[in-house]
Formats: structure tokens, sequence, C-alpha cells
């Protein structure tokens, strides 16, 4: 079988402006957001949902799964185009978020026999596939972003723009908080984790500010750096210190939710989850996770697992960048899955 391989930014005709959507991809209300150019707190807008649908390509009586459920944003487009006959599968790893969307999914009318949420780590893809006799699936989507009702919620502690504990999980049930793993961490540990999730330059300096004193609160850790940092680094811009701060709190979140650990478990999974032609797409947030997702699907499509990747990256469109500002680091790779 001839493989081939397309360019990462216009397979298949990936130039469609962000502006001539039709409603079926972003519904009304979604639509209304973006024509403002402000996402309210608390409302997630997927990202870049047409170049999604341009890389995965359901079509009526598919499977597919959505990996990362969140707001349910790509879900419902994706579900859109899956009918009659299709079905999806979602699943979601934070037990607080998953009813919520899974209610507003029902209430758009996707029914059980269309739609299945699942509390799950994709991770575990295969066994999730297994309970639902499933042995593979024609579509695999997973958005690896922190949606916006996880930042906008101050007592999650993802974000240093408002004060609650210091947890980052996204399941609340299980695991440490962020607080308690920097107490139990050298500097050491905490400059490599640092350096390894976030490429943070001033990761040894940084470690060490958060090993100063307990830190229980965003609002603690946000003062104790930008203190910590101007003292240390005077020359450093406000914007340099903003930029370290947020880099010091995806390293933290990463490390939590043991991250790169699941993600490489996924990559792993996916021919044997993937039907052959089936197709796979991917939104990742940081270098961290592109490098991971890039080499995976290189390595496959030179092994022969795929018949065919994206060259490039996909970015968003200016449009939609404007709009919704959370759209401008996301990164998009997709492949295809080939022939057995």
């Amino acid at each position: 079988m001839r493989r081939r391989r397309y360019a990462g930014k216009n397979p298949r005709g990936f130039h469609d402006k962000y502006k001539e959507l039709d409603p079926e991809r972003y519904p009304a209300d979604i639509q209304k957001v973006l024509a403002s150019g402000r996402t309210p707190a608390g409302m997630h807008v997927p990202i870049m949902v047409a170049e999604v649908l341009r890389c995965l390509r359901p079509i009526p009586g598919e499977i597919a799964v959505d990996c990362t459920l969140g707001g349910g944003g790509h879900a419902r487009a994706i579900l859109n185009h899956l009918q009659p006959d299709g079905r999806l599968i979602g699943l979601d790893v934070d037990p607080l978020e998953l009813p919520r969307t899974e209610a507003q999914l029902r209430a758009a009318g996707f029914g059980a026999e269309v739609f299945v949420a699942r509390h799950a780590n994709f991770a575990g893809l295969p066994n999730v596939l297994a309970a639902e006799g499933l042995a593979r699936v024609d579509v695999i989507l997973a958005d690896l972003g922190v949606s916006s009702m996880q930042f906008d919620n101050p007592d999650r502690g993802f974000s240093y723009k408002g004060t609650g504990p210091l947890d980052m999980r996204m399941n609340p049930q299980r695991g440490e908080s962020a607080s308690q793993l920097i107490a139990r961490s050298s500097e050491d540990e905490l400059a490599r984790l640092l350096d390894e999730n976030a490429d943070e330059p001033h990761a040894l300096i940084i470690a060490r500010l958060l090993k100063q004193q307990p830190l229980e609160t965003t609002h603690i850790v946000d003062r104790a750096l930008r203190a910590g940092l101007t003292s240390a680094l005077p020359r450093l811009t406000k914007v340099d210190i903003k930029m370290s701060i947020r880099r010091t709190f995806q390293a933290l979140r990463i490390a939590v939710n043991d991250e790169f650990s699941a993600l490489d478990a996924l990559l792993r999974s996916l021919p044997q989850c993937l039907a052959p032609g089936g197709r796979v797409a991917m939104l990742t947030f940081h270098s961290g996770e592109d490098r991971r997702v890039k080499k995976s699907f290189q390595a496959g499509y030179r092994g022969g697992v795929y018949s065919a990747v994206a060259d490039e990256v996909i970015r968003s469109s200016k449009e939609e960048t404007f709009a919704n500002r959370r759209a401008s680091s996301a990164k998009l790779r997709w492949a295809v899955r080939a022939a057995d």
C-alpha cells in the first residue's frame, strides 16, 4: 500500500476562513461569544473546531471517542456529523465537570444511544473501549488543554489570577495537591520539574522561592514569585515575570496530574484503538506535549502504522486568536491509521 503524506497546513482544504464556519460547527451561543471577542468566565469555547473536523472527517455511522470531553464543544460538533447511526464516547478525568457536560449534551438532543460519557483517564483508552464492547473506533480526538471552567474556578487552584487553594488536581478526589507536591519536593526536584514541564529559564531561582515558605494558596505563590523574581532579577520586565509565573503554574499542574505519562500511554495505544483508515487529531498547548505527539506520529508513519500524518503543525487563524486568546498557543496535529 502506497503511503501519502499531506502538508500539515492545508490537507484537503484546511484554508477555510474562521468567519465562514457554519452554525453546525459553532452553535449560536458560541458564535455570539466569538463575535464579541470576549469569553465570559466559566464558559469554554472549543478551539479550532473547523480544523479539527477537517482532520477527523467524521461521517454518519462512524464511532468516535473524545478523550477529553471538557465542555463538550468538540464532541457536539463531531456528533452532528456522525448522525444518523453514529455515536461518540466522551472521556473526562474531572468528576466535577463531566456530569455538567453530559447534561448539556443530553439537553442538546444527544441521547444514550448516540452519546456515552465515561469518567476515565485517556491513558486507559483500550480498557474503556473493551468495556463498551469495541475493539477499534473510526475517530479519536484529544484536546490536551485545560478547560475554561477549570481555569476560571478559583477553588480548583489552576490559575494565579484568582485566590484559591493551591490544588490543581483534575480529579480532586485522588492524588496530591500542588501544595503537597511542593512541600515534599527538594529544590533540585522542583527546578528539574520546572525545566522539563515548562522550559522555565529561571527554574533554579523559582524552585528556591517555592521552598522558602509554606504555600497553601494561589495568591501566596503569585505574590512570592513576583517579589522574589523582582528582587533576584531586577532587570526582568513585568511581562517576563508574568510569563515565569504562568510557566510555574503550568509545570506544577503537569506534575500533579502526571500529564506526560498519561499522554505517552495514549500515544502508545492509539494504533490498536484505531480502525484501518481511522483518524486521530490532537490539540496541544505547550512544547512538551507537541514534541511527544509529533515524534509519535512521525515514528508511526515511518513504521507504516500511519498512512498519513501532518508534516507541519496547524495553528488557529488570526480571526479565532483575536476572538479567543486561549487559541493562541494551540497546535493541532493529525494522523491516519494504515491498513493492517
